[in-house]
Formats: C-alpha cells, sequence, structure tokens
C-alpha cells in the first residue's frame, strides 16, 4: 500500500483540480545544454553576467531549488517530455533512445488543438557523438513523439550547424543560439497568423563542449583559458538570444498568456573556470547538488503577477504534470507511474513545502529528496546509503544517517520501495502490452548503417572531421 501511495500521490494532486481557461496559453520549454547552478547573474557570478535571464527571474518564478531529472542530458530530457523517471523511459544514460511506447507532451497538447514544435538539440533517438542532421526515416525522430515540425539535431551543435528540417538537411549560419531561437519564432509568426495555440521545446546546443563562441562573446574572459572563454561566450550568446526572442514575443502581443519555463538539462562541467555550481558539491555526472540542481525560471504574465524566489524543490519530471493541470490534459494520456507533481498551486502561494518526494536514479546510484532532507544512494547494488540536511548543509559534507538513524530508515524503505517499481517498469509493466518492444541500441552515429552514405561529406567539416577519423580507427 505504502509502494502505490508513494507513486499515486503526485497524480492526485493535479489530477483532482483541473482548470479551464478562458485562452489556452502558448506554452515554450527551454533548456541549456551543461549550464550549471551557479552560471547566472542573478546568482552573482564573479564574471558571467546574463540580463536577460535576470529580467526574467524578476518577472516570474525564480527557483532555487530546481532539479534536472538526471545528471546527464538524455535522461532529463526523457523526463521533460513524460514526467517520469529516466530509467522507467529506457533511457538509462546519454545517447539512448526514449520508448516508443511512452506517452509525450507534445502527443497531449496535440490532441488539446496544439501545434507542436522542436528546435535545437534532441538526443533521444539512440545516437552518440556530435550532434548530425536526424534523418527523415529515423523511427524515433520528434516527429515520431508528437512534433508536427521539427529543427532539430541528433545531440550538440555549435556554431554554423548542419540541421535537420524534418528530414531535410539544412545548413546555417550562426550561433546554436541565434539559429533556434530565429527558427522557432518563424513557427510561433505562423501559428500567430493562424490563430492556433503553440508548444514550442526550444533545447540550445550550449554551453557544451566543443565550445565554439564569437570573439565579441568571450571578450570578457580574456584572462580565462581557451577552453572557458568559449564555455562562458556560449553562455553570453545565449542570453542575448532569449532576449531578443522575448522582446519580439512582446512585439508579438502574445507574451502576456505565453509561458516561458527555462532549466538546464544538468549540472555544471568540471574543469571550467570560474567553477560552474556556486559552490555545490560534484558536476554533471553525478547526484549530488552539483550534478543535478539547475537554475530554473518560469515566466508567465497573465497568471503571475508578481515575481517571486523560491525554495521549493521542484523538477523537471514536475513539467509535464503542471502543463496537463493547466491545458486541462486527461489522465490517460500519460504514462503511470508518473514522478512529478503539478506546481501550479504554487504559481501564486506561499508555499514552500513539496508533499512528494522527488526521486532519482542514474546507474548504480539514486537519490530522495524530500524538501530539506536528501537520501543518496552511493550504490544500489551494495544498498549503500547516506542522508545530508540540505539547509544546514547545503555542500553535502556531513552524512547524519547515524544521528537521524529513523528517518534514515524510513527514507531508505521507501526509496527502496519506489526502485522495485522502476525495475517493474524496466519489464514493461507500465504499457498495457506488459512487454517492451525492440530498442535500439546506443551506438555512435559514424557506425549506423543509415549515416555512411554520408560519411565522405560529413568528414568535410570541422564539427565532424576528427569524430569520424577517430572513431572509425577506433571501432
Amino acid at each position: 500500500m505504502r509502494i502505490l501511495i508513494f507513486i499515486l500521490f503526485g497524480w492526485a494532486i493535479f489530477s483532482c483540480s483541473k482548470k479551464e481557461y478562458n485562452e489556452k496559453p502558448n506554452i515554450i520549454l527551454i533548456m541549456t545544454d551543461d549550464q550549471g547552478w551557479g552560471q547566472t547573474g542573478y546568482y552573482n557570478h564573479p564574471l558571467l553576467e546574463t540580463p536577460n535571464l535576470d529580467e526574467m527571474a524578476r518577472n516570474g518564478i525564480r527557483f532555487d531549488r530546481f532539479y534536472a531529472g538526471a545528471p546527464v542530458c538524455s535522461p532529463t530530457r526523457a523526463s521533460v517530455l513524460t514526467g517520469r523517471a529516466n530509467d522507467r523511459t529506457g533511457v538509462f544514460d546519454h545517447g539512448y533512445a526514449l520508448r516508443s511506447q511512452e506517452k509525450t507532451i507534445a502527443q497531449a497538447l496535440k490532441k488539446e488543438g496544439y501545434s507542436t514544435g522542436h528546435f535545437g538539440k534532441w538526443h533521444l533517438n539512440g545516437l552518440r557523438g556530435p550532434g548530425v542532421p536526424i534523418l527523415k526515416n529515423d523511427n524515433y525522430s520528434p516527429g515520431k513523439f508528437g512534433f508536427d515540425y521539427w529543427l532539430s539535431t541528433t545531440n550538440f551543435f555549435d556554431i554554423n550547424p548542419l540541421m535537420s528540417n524534418k528530414g531535410q538537411f539544412v545548413d546555417l549560419k550562426g550561433t546554436s543560439s541565434n539559429i533556434i531561437f530565429n527558427e522557432a519564432l518563424k513557427f510561433i509568426k505562423k501559428n500567430k497568423e493562424e490563430k492556433s495555440p503553440f508548444f514550442a521545446v526550444i533545447w540550445d546546443g550550449s554551453p557544451h563542449a566543443p565550445w565554439m563562441a564569437n570573439d565579441k562573446d568571450k571578450k570578457d574572459f580574456q584572462n580565462l583559458n581557451e577552453k572557458s572563454q568559449n564555455h562562458y561566450g556560449e553562455l553570453v550568446a545565449f542570453d542575448r538570444n532569449i532576449g531578443i526572442f522575448r522582446k519580439k514575443l512582446k512585439e508579438m502581443n502574445i507574451s502576456e498568456n505565453t509561458i516561458i519555463w527555462f532549466c538546464s538539462d544538468n549540472g555544471g562541467l568540471k574543469n571550467i573556470l570560474p567553477e560552474t555550481v556556486g559552490g555545490l558539491k560534484g558536476s554533471k555526472g553525478t547526484l549530488w547538488e552539483g550534478g543535478i540542481r539547475v537554475p530554473a525560471i518560469i515566466e508567465w504574465p497573465a497568471l503571475i503577477k508578481q515575481n517571486k524566489i523560491t525554495k521549493y524543490p521542484a523538477s523537471t519530471m514536475d513539467i509535464f504534470p503542471t502543463i496537463a493541470e493547466i491545458t486541462g490534459i486527461d489522465n490517460t494520456e500519460m504514462i503511470s507511474p508518473i514522478d512529478g507533481i503539478s506546481l501550479l498551486p504554487i504559481f501564486n502561494s506561499t508555499e514552500e513545502k513539496r508533499k512528494l518526494k522527488i526521486p532519482f536514479r542514474f546507474k548504480d546510484k539514486g537519490a530522495l529528496i524530500d524538501n530539506d532532507i536528501k537520501l543518496v544512494a552511493i550504490s544500489l547494488s551494495e544498498k549503500k546509503f547516506e542522508l545530508y540536511n540540505l539547509k544546514n548543509d547545503p555542500k553535502e559534507t556531513s552524512d547524519i544517517s547515524n544521528i537521524n538513524s529513523d528517518l534514515f530508515t524510513k527514507m531508505k524503505m521507501e526509496y527502496i520501495e519506489w526502485n522495485e517499481t522502476v525495475n517493474l517498469s524496466l519489464l514493461g509493466e507500465d504499457y498495457p502490452e506488459k512487454i517492451v518492444f525492440d530498442q535500439p541500441e546506443s551506438h555512435f552515429w559514424w557506425l549506423d548503417e543509415d549515416y555512411k552514405f554520408y560519411l565522405n561529406e560529413f568528414i568535410k567539416r570541422p564539427e565532424y572531421e576528427q569524430r569520424i577519423k577517430k572513431g572509425l580507427r577506433k571501432d
């Protein structure tokens, strides 16, 4: 019974109080790639200025404890689209494909009359390596998961990328941020003219490696090493372009009833200076705070009338449930169990305490966040756990499991029970068929039969040349 309560409590929160709005809001999800929790101006970064993110934070809800669904990219993206922990969806690590049996927020919104578009990094079709255009016949493309229009790449992308317009290769000029925001604006303008509500997912390639910034964007970081200069330069470009984007929405007179939800896909990187995680422990790839806590902001002027800063714990798994409550999506449009909850009740309240814990599972590690208390699974196979009080110990330096043994035992048992439900998900118990359909194995695209035809052309491009040569030698 306790397992059932833990799984379904979040769903009950938002499914029992759906609200009807006179006009459907437009919805825009924006995600950076490897931006750490400390890498914004509003967190007083010593070098980086982000005036446009700062303005968003002043106009909406700034989440100081927002979590990516996982400490790396593909799993978090799966959690955004499904509202579920990544392992349930078959996306165990970067470069894994989202199971075709999953139901996504894009599919659900299409049924509600929304036009849907994806722009930028996808990384849910089982391919690894730098981003290349997604092929038209890809069974795991954005189009297969509910997106009417998509201008996408398989993975990260930088200056002057080669992208895919619904399967047609397009060679574009400019920074990754400039390109995808401009392309999204074309999609938005078209839908405004057609009087159609829209859902736009804008997943940038910045500031992910290989770090390629324009000279003007890195001019304030000349005292840093080259890698760090370009890394921070990409964030400057992103901030400028999100500012231009928001200005254009206002000029189109649609910003008032448009939800913009910004966050990063995982924690910050090691070996970038100044450090990226705001003094937290860990980095990308870990379940310490530095690996999963990310900057996040929600703007929606029609409903969020007064800005606020909240320490309410939230995650990317909450995005689908929140949008579901706002738009009246029926719970049958989501695969259960859902691991997130709707955040709509806190938009205009002072609530700071979350009722449903936030669970994580990544490889042999895990975590469970209950407001200020965090259980960390150091090793799931060995059942080795630790306990931290994030309010008193935000850097996770002191394991309190021995001095809070009752709480430690309770949270450990809750996590183990939740973890067993994930194991059932892996077997296909969440799907009507009670099995998992065949999935492509994660692999590098230069070894993929469908991409071998393009290798002679791709190898001429600077972003692919060395990766192809190295990959083919190795394999």
